[in-house]
């Protein structure tokens, strides 16, 4: 694989003579948070965490996401934690887009440079530091797992997407392929978060609608994306929040690829008591 770049946020605030105009969207079965919003005054802070500022894409929230919370970190020089989730339930997805940073899981230290993957299960011992002398930017997936009687939790794994041969979409002559970094087979995972890449000119030519909650973080390219009944352009640095069997389409619109960072819920019954969360 070519190397390839990511988009990655970097704050500031637009000048007092700029319009306000732009792409941001939340509605009842989609939102759209474009890149423009991702500014100084959004960012939330975590205890814990030094020298660190965040961007919070996605939390479980009545009418919004339910199953997962989907952070943008960025941590400074020196920075990071020696206690970074609170949470014993929470698994978590690490995928780094600028920088570089150190990921100790388990008493074993592991450097994560720009497309490096983590995946830690619930209850682990890890701790994250930026090591470099420059700032490091990563995205931080974290979902309630939902532990099944007879399964074990999936083992920690550190990859990079270099290394990750990308499957083809049958039919598609390689113009829609994903970028799987769990087995689908491996029923210990409830969540994938994978990459999904479209050449130039490269659709999904009908209305997906199906079970799976989605978060898309647009890391390279742009699209016209059908949401719902809306066709919506969306470039690298935006984010998209689908609501289960919200119809999705959309077209690469070039002239390089389109490519996301996809999260969805898998591999679970469905709850059967409205409201109720699974153990």
């Amino acid at each position: 694989m070519s190397k390839t770049t990511y988009y990655a946020p970097h704050g500031g605030h637009p000048g007092q003579t700029e319009l306000l105009t732009d792409r941001a969207m939340f509605t009842e079965a989609y939102a759209v948070i474009p890149k423009g919003v991702m500014r100084d005054i959004v960012t939330s802070h975590l205890p814990f965490w030094d020298n660190t500022r965040l961007w919070v894409l996605a939390r479980p929230l009545s009418g919004f996401a339910e199953t997962f919370a989907q952070y943008i970190m960025e941590v400074g020089a020196g920075g990071g934690s020696d206690k970074p989730e609170q949470d014993e339930k929470a698994e978590g997805v690490l995928f780094v887009v600028e920088g570089e940073i150190t990921v100790t899981i388990q008493g074993k230290a592991n450097k994560l440079t720009p497309g490096g993957y983590a995946f830690i299960p619930p209850a682990t011992d890890w701790q994250l530091r930026n090591q470099s002398q420059s700032t490091a930017r990563f995205h931080w997936i974290r979902k309630h797992y939902q532990a099944v009687e007879g399964l074990p939790y999936p083992e920690p794994f550190v990859k990079n997407e270099q290394d990750v041969e990308p499957i083809a979409m049958p039919g598609t002559e390689g113009r829609w392929v994903t970028t799987r970094f769990v087995d689908i087979q491996d029923m210990r995972h409830d969540m994938h978060v994978n990459i999904v890449t479209f050449q130039p000119g490269g659709v999904i030519p009908f209305a997906e609608t199906h079970v799976m909650e989605h978060g898309l973080y647009v890391l390279e390219g742009k699209a016209v994306y059908r949401l719902n009944q809306d066709w919506v352009e969306v470039e690298a640095g935006d984010f998209m929040w689908l609501r289960a069997f919200c119809p999705q389409a959309c077209y690469a619109g070039g002239p390089g690829p389109f490519r996301y960072l996809l999260y969805k819920d898998v591999n679970r019954h469905m709850t059967l008591t409205l409201g109720a969360q699974p153990k």
